[in-house]
């Protein structure tokens, strides 16, 4: 969970236990970084780097746990249910499908070293599936149906977008199967019920929790459907400012690849706007028919949690609201609780607070 200044995450481990951690945020909301365009900007890049800080937490809980138990069964469940290739390059797109509205009304710890090249090989990976496959298939398309359709022509575009739903739903539908990807978007749902419960105004428990849907207009997954949209638009205006070098359509779909990728942070940010429009006003009402899609979809990447990921879900709330009210410090080291009701006894002392 993230407020303008407290960024929190809680795992629970093998005992049952809750582990915190926290950190201190830098406002989004003040300066240059509050501006229109440039906050959906550093908003995408917090996104991604959150959500990798708070998923290789997790990681090293459950190493942890493995290093602590003798048992024979837990080596045999970390070969069945350890990262997979497919699971371990789609982070990327998992941390911006999960990533949560933030919460209403310093910087985080260094990152882990030797992560980079995965990290590199992810951001690859999601380029060459999200925005060169695209365009490959509306090419192949035009091919074969002898549509004759110039790289810059907004059929072509609309071609690319449908492609890139179509790719989107379909790899999200097949990591949905991967054990470890599944239990994400089980906390995924816990999260949304979790913040539905609180912006209700009611009390921070299960029971409140679990009524909740897990469908938000302010999630991850929308702003992921919305990105492909608007980028009909976006491509489709700079279409005709693309060269005609008269090299051939092989050299026209490469360079308008390349001169599509400074365009992405873009393409983000204007989406991060009209989404947050979007949630404000169209939530209720005939207007809310424009969030429809991106509910359908967060219907894969949304799943019902069980109490205990609820437990999980309200604790980092609770943890991060009491920093956010003035109730509470940032712990600077993490926090071990026996259980959901234990953490909602014991706030941080306020002299705790981070330099």
């Amino acid at each position: 969970m993230r407020s303008p200044h407290a960024f929190s995450a809680v795992v629970r481990r093998r005992d049952g236990s809750l582990v915190v951690r926290e950190r201190p945020m830098v406002d989004l909301r003040q300066g240059v970084r509050a501006w229109p365009i440039v906050r959906g900007m550093m908003a995408l890049v917090e996104a991604l780097k959150l959500g990798s800080q708070a998923l290789r937490f997790s990681a090293e809980i459950y190493e942890r746990d493995l290093e602590e138990s003798e048992q024979e069964e837990a080596a045999k469940n970390r070969t069945a249910s350890g990262t997979t290739l497919l699971s371990a390059l789609a982070l990327p797109v998992v941390h911006l499908m999960t990533a949560e509205p933030e919460l209403p009304a310093r910087k985080p710890a260094d990152e882990p070293k030797g992560k980079g090249l995965m990290g590199v090989l992810s951001v690859v990976f999601a380029l060459g599936l999200f925005v060169a496959l695209p365009q490959a298939f509306a090419q192949g398309a035009s091919s074969l149906f002898d549509l004759g359709l110039d790289v810059r022509a907004p059929l072509f575009q609309l071609l690319t977008a449908s492609a890139k739903l179509t790719i989107l739903v379909g790899y999200m539908l097949l990591i949905r199967r991967l054990p470890e990807i599944y239990r994400v978007f089980q906390y995924h749902g816990a999260e949304h019920k979790s913040i539905y419960a609180y912006e209700s105004g009611a009390e921070l428990t299960v029971e409140n929790a679990r009524r909740r849907t897990t469908l938000h207009p302010r999630c991850g997954t929308t702003f992921i459907v919305m990105v492909a949209l608007v980028s009909i638009a976006v491509f489709s205006c700079l279409g005709p400012f693309l060269p005609q070098l008269g090299l051939g359509k092989l050299a026209d779909n490469v360079l308008f690849f390349v001169l599509k990728l400074p365009f992405l942070p873009l393409i983000a940010a204007i989406t991060f706007e009209l989404q947050r429009v979007l949630a404000k006003y169209c939530s209720t009402g005939p207007l809310s028919i424009l969030l429809w899609p991106g509910f359908l979809v967060q219907k894969i990447t949304t799943i019902e949690p069980d109490d205990q990921q609820l437990e999980v879900a309200l604790s980092a709330l609770l943890v991060t609201l009491r920093v956010e009210k003035g109730e509470a410090a940032v712990r600077a080291a993490d926090a071990s609780f026996p259980s959901y009701a234990a953490l909602q006894e014991v706030p941080a002392p306020l002299q705790d607070a981070l330099a």
